[in-house]
């Protein structure tokens, strides 16, 4: 019993690694735009765009590697997804020119997604309920180092050999998680004799009124999170004036708070529902969105020592609200898991996509736009679920 608990726990430390490509992929490289811009001669419009088809192709692979996986099983598309990823990345160290460098990077996120998207199947393979919320709560844990180390390994790399170490980091990364889980990884899918297609998975999960609640209950909170991202940077250097060398601790201190509101997760799993959590959690993030749309909107020059601590706690308790939206929408389907983490994934990285679009198209030079778009996000979670599981059996 003590064996099985310490391989599980291997076992959830490794998916939590693979799950970690994604996050390192997208923020280790941001430092060394400017100089892959003037190493091509672009603009540095054309090396932020890489970043936009990486989102669009991590999201395809996740599409397509949910029902690759359930039906072909979770060592399959983890192997093929991340040798695509070295593969992209390869091409990525060796591109003459943007162009290609925009070709292999949506090859990279296609094996990206193709991988990633086995992280919580396999989790609910082996587990369900409250113990499938723990284990995906303790792999957001460990994940969530990446996003807060990433752009301090890309610009640590950057100052001793370039842009391209940044990509040759990337690709070591990949090949050894994917040797690893070569070897450690065990097949946990489970057999069915009626294999449906893709279609057919798609259109299961997304009949279902209650899996499809808590999916909008990761999307918005993705949103959200995505809308402050994406306005951050204007609203805390330009609105506010905060220096550059602040702005990486400012912005490290949400990441901080979900890590603990990940443990709190885990404390309060013990004796309560992950739906119920959800609930606490998407009151939380409504109640700090509303405070802080509001103060922005009443105060004629709005102070950063308000703002800061009403952002974090918004950010922070993403931490109540995704790792138990995912186990709620997983636990519906034990034959296509892979499936409908698949939807999860990519349905948040599109409704982030389009709230970021949204805080940029906005845009005033002032804290309203992303702080009301954050709110609408934190509105729409709550309201769609409720709708959606209105007179219907949860779980």
């Amino acid at each position: 019993m003590k064996d099985s608990a310490i391989r599980l726990r291997s076992l959830i430390l490794l998916l939590a690694s693979l799950t970690a490509m994604t996050p390192l992929a997208i923020d280790a490289y941001l430092p060394a735009m400017p100089e892959m811009s003037a190493f091509f001669n672009v603009s540095i419009h054309d090396t932020e765009l890489s970043l936009s088809l990486f989102l669009a192709g991590f999201a395809v692979g996740q599409i397509i590697g949910g029902p690759f996986s359930d039906h072909f099983g979770r060592r399959a598309a983890t192997g093929s997804g991340i040798s695509l990823f070295c593969l992209g990345t390869l091409g990525i160290i060796f591109s003459p020119t943007m162009e290609w460098v925009w070709v292999c990077r949506i090859v990279e996120a296609f094996g990206g997604g193709l991988a990633v998207v086995n992280s919580a199947a396999v989790i609910r393979d082996l587990s369900k309920g409250q113990e499938s919320a723990r284990h995906l709560s303790n792999m957001a844990v460990i994940m969530m180092l990446a996003p807060l180390l990433a752009p301090l390994i890309g610009m640590l790399l950057l100052q001793l050999s370039g842009w391209r170490l940044i990509f040759d980091f990337l690709l070591v990364y990949g090949l050894l998680i994917g040797s690893t889980l070569f070897f450690k990884l065990p097949e946990t899918r489970h057999i069915t004799e009626h294999r449906p297609s893709a279609l057919r998975r798609y259109k299961m999960v997304l009949s279902h009124r209650c899996a499809v609640g808590f999916i909008f209950c990761q999307c918005f909170a993705l949103g959200g999170m995505f809308a402050f991202i994406t306005g951050s940077p204007a609203v805390y250097m330009g609105y506010f004036g905060l220096s550059e060398t602040l702005y990486p601790f400012v912005f490290g201190a949400n990441v901080i708070a979900m890590m603990l509101f990940n443990r709190l997760n885990l404390r309060l799993l013990q004796r309560h529902r992950p739906q119920n959590i959800l609930k606490v959690g998407q009151a939380g993030q409504l109640t700090a969105a509303t405070l802080l749309l509001t103060y922005i909107g009443l105060s004629s020059a709005p102070s950063l020592v308000v703002v800061i601590p009403l952002v974090i706690i918004y950010i922070g308790i993403m931490g109540l609200i995704v790792s138990n939206a995912t186990s709620s929408t997983v636990e519906y389907f034990p034959s296509n898991s892979a499936t409908a983490t698949a939807l999860l994934g990519a349905g948040g990285f599109a409704t982030g996509a389009v709230s970021g679009s949204l805080v940029g198209m906005l845009g005033d030079g002032t804290p309203w736009p992303m702080t009301l778009v954050m709110f609408i996000c934190a509105l729409l979670a709550p309201a769609l679920r409720r709708l959606l599981h209105y007179r219907q059996a949860t779980l």
